[in-house]
């Protein structure tokens, strides 16, 4: 049962680190690359749907990414989602085609986007402290319930926590050299 805890705790602190992962690749360091629009969201007829399901999104050149939607009344929208997402990015519409030029890094754009990256990591930390905030709330409800000891939960919160510092290390090393990766010139 305490296994089962801990292991719940990993595999969710896990699946924090990937998606900080993710998003760190998205944050771009001076070429185009179609990922990095993987996250903008369009309106739908009602809904918000990733931009990848309105359109075909791929590379016109190493500078330049071309958006093309399925639908041409969603020309429009797909502009507006690009230009409102939090890149920094000036689409162009051309005929039935968007196109996404990337912008030279200037020393400010850099710094824009490692506060990006920042808060980015920001966010895993306190997914994982949510993870171990539910393990340990799980320990005392098994606690109270009298189906473990004191001494196999503080046990247990000792190893959820070092599991959760861990995990908070391996988050900052990522952001570290994030943050080198975009500062170098």
């Amino acid at each position: 049962m305490l296994e089962d805890i801990k292991k719940t705790a990993d595999a969710k602190m896990q699946k924090s680190l990937e998606s900080l992962k993710n998003d760190l690749a998205k944050v771009r360091t001076g070429r185009a690359h179609t990922g990095l629009l993987d996250h903008v969201m369009v309106e739908y007829y009602g809904s918000m749907v990733a931009i990848n399901q309105v359109a075909n999104v791929n590379l016109g050149d190493a500078r330049t990414i071309h958006v093309q939607p399925y639908e041409k009344n969603m020309i429009s929208k797909v502009e507006k989602a690009i230009r409102d997402c939090d890149l920094g990015l000036n689409p162009a519409t051309n005929g039935d085609l968007v196109r996404v030029p990337m912008p030279m890094l200037t020393e400010e754009r850099r710094r824009d986007l490692t506060k990006i990256v920042r808060g980015e990591a920001e966010g895993a930390k306190v997914a994982i402290r949510n993870v171990r905030r539910d393990a340990n709330d799980t320990l005392k409800k098994l606690l109270k319930d009298k189906e473990i000891s004191e001494d196999d939960e503080r046990r247990t919160q000792d190893e959820v926590q070092k599991l959760t510092d861990k995990t908070v290390l391996e988050v900052d090393r990522l952001l570290a050299a994030k943050e080198t990766d975009l500062m170098a010139v």
